[in-house]
């Protein structure tokens, strides 16, 4: 089961609850799943409880209980505990390498919606953000909001910066924080998230063009060792709906920038190094790195930023 598998069962279980007159209320459209925090219960958590337990009638570690015990024994579901006043923390199966890329190649690109002008360009920036991560997750525009302004600077930041630099300071700022501007977004070297992760997409690309001359191409398998890319990989989906319920674009960036570093420490082996020749395992890790580069380039195109194949 993948993390967005189990967004999805949790609402079935709620459905569930209802339709068997255990819970009462309304059934929600979707249920924001999350990592859980360093130190926390399980690998995720939801607060569904919450969300769903003034309609029950029922205090809301109740209704975690009630739906834990529906969870308990779904298939690649290894835990369920109700923590807290009533949190849903969860561990899951391991994670299939072949079933993600499968996941990442069957994507489709997003048409991305108009976005009213607005007369502050840090408020621009962010609610075009928004609006396509919304119609990502196929939800219309929420409730209006502002959006703190950026500090008045001497001269033109996006004369000086470039206009993807400047996104990528306002979009990596919360809301209620202030972007800085400096030359560091300027530097091409990995001490720049931006650099990184237009870095990592580039490498991708690379990786494929170079395999392609030694004769091989990308094979979805399993015979993958890189957890911490598959894991990365096997969130994205999760972070595209908090990034949209919270109307925080500064997720998904950060998410980006994860997803690059755990792909920049699985480029070295890739590809065949001296008279090695070409495995299955050169072929699946060929494959999860070009899907791990198209989640790069679709995240960047949602935070309005171009993701060049070459650097």
């Amino acid at each position: 089961m993948t993390p967005a598998d189990l967004s999805r069962c949790v609402v079935s279980a709620v459905r569930r609850a209802v339709e068997d007159g255990e819970l009462g209320g309304v059934v929600p459209a979707r249920v924001v799943v999350e990592r859980t925090r360093p130190g926390g219960v399980g690998e995720y958590a939801t607060p569904v409880a919450f969300q769903i337990a003034k309609g029950a009638g029922r205090r809301p570690a109740e209704v975690a209980e009630v739906l834990a015990r529906r969870l308990g024994g779904v298939a690649g579901i290894e835990r369920v505990e109700v923590t807290g006043a009533g949190f849903l923390n969860f561990s899951l199966s391991s994670v299939s390498a072949a079933q993600l890329v499968r996941d990442v190649r069957r994507a489709v690109a997003i048409e991305v919606p108009d976005v009213r002008p607005s007369r502050e360009p840090r408020e621009r920036l962010v609610r075009a953000a928004v609006a396509r991560i919304e119609a990502a997750q196929g939800v219309g525009p929420g409730p209006e909001f502002v959006v703190a302004p950026v500090a008045r600077r001497d001269g033109d930041v996006l004369v000086r910066y470039g206009a993807d630099a400047v996104a990528w300071a306002v979009l990596t700022t919360p809301a209620r924080e202030t972007p800085e501007f400096s030359d560091a977004l300027l530097v091409q070297g990995e001490g720049n998230e931006l650099f990184r992760v237009r870095y990592a997409h580039a490498r991708a690309h690379a990786l494929v063009r170079n395999a392609e001359q030694l004769g091989f191409r990308p094979e979805i398998s399993d015979d993958v060792d890189a957890p911490a890319l598959l894991r990365v990989l096997a969130d994205h989906p999760l972070v595209l709906e908090a990034a949209a319920h919270h109307r925080a674009p500064e997720r998904l960036a950060r998410h980006l920038v994860e997803l690059a570093d755990a792909l920049l420490d699985l480029q070295y082996r890739v590809l065949p190094q001296g008279d090695e020749k070409p495995s299955a395992a050169h072929r699946a890790r060929l494959a999860l790195a070009e899907a791990a580069g198209t989640v790069l380039a679709g995240g960047l195109a949602l935070l309005g930023i171009d993701a060049p194949t070459r650097l």
